[in-house]
C-alpha cells in the first residue's frame, strides 16, 4: 500500500509542485519533497544503497529549497530519480544481472544465453534513456518556464517511458519468435 503511494506520489509529483507553486511558496512545497523521502525510507529496500542515496538526496533538496525559497530545487526532483534509475541499471550492468534480466527471470527462470544477451542490450538502452531524459528534465528545470518543465516531468517523460516499453515488448516478441520460444 505504501508503494503505491510512493509510485503515485512520484508520477504525479511534477503537476502538484506546478499546482502549488501558484499558491504557496517553495519552502510550503518542500513539504511534498520531505514527504516523499520519507515515505521512500519506509518502504521495501531500505538497506538498498540507492535507496538511501535517493532519499538523503530529495531531503537535501527539501532542504536547499527551505533555504533559498526558490523552486529550482523541487524541480531537480526528476533529475535525481533519473539519475538514480541510471545508477541501478548501470550498476546491474557491471555487477550482473542486468535488472532486466532479473525481470525476465521472474516469468522464465532458465534464459538461454542469447536472452540474456537481449536483456542485457535492453538494460543499456534504458541506460541511454535515463541520461536523455535526465538530462531534458535538467535543461526544463534550468532554462524552461515552470509549464514546460512541469509538462515534460509529468507527461511527455511518461508517455516517452510508456512508447519505450510498448516498443520493446514487440521487439522482444519478433526476437523470441526468432528464437523459437
Amino acid at each position: 500500500m505504501r508503494w503505491a503511494l510512493v509510485v503515485a506520489l512520484t508520477a504525479a509529483y511534477p503537476l502538484l509542485v506546478f499546482a502549488g507553486l501558484g499558491h504557496v511558496e517553495p519552502r510550503t512545497m518542500a513539504l511534498l519533497l520531505l514527504v516523499l523521502g520519507l515515505l521512500r525510507m519506509t518502504v521495501g529496500g531500505q538497506g538498498r544503497a540507492q535507496v538511501r542515496w535517493v532519499v538523503v538526496a530529495a531531503l537535501l533538496l527539501a532542504g536547499l529549497t527551505v533555504l533559498v525559497n526558490r523552486s529550482l530545487p523541487l524541480k531537480l526532483y526528476p533529475v535525481l530519480v533519473n539519475a538514480a534509475m541510471f545508477a541501478v541499471f548501470a550498476l546491474s550492468l557491471w555487477r550482473g544481472p542486468t535488472v532486466i534480466e532479473r525481470l525476465a527471470r521472474l516469468t522464465d527462470p532458465e534464459l538461454p544465453p542469447e536472452a540474456i544477451r537481449y536483456t542485457r542490450r535492453v538494460t543499456q538502452v534504458w541506460c541511454g534513456f535515463f541520461v536523455l531524459n535526465g538530462l531534458i528534465a535538467l535543461g526544463t528545470a534550468l532554462w524552461a518556464s515552470e509549464r514546460v518543465w512541469a509538462l515534460y516531468s509529468g507527461l511527455i517523460a511518461y508517455l516517452l517511458m510508456g512508447l519505450l516499453m510498448g516498443g520493446e515488448w514487440l521487439l522482444r516478441r519478433r526476437v523470441r519468435a526468432r528464437m523459437g520460444a
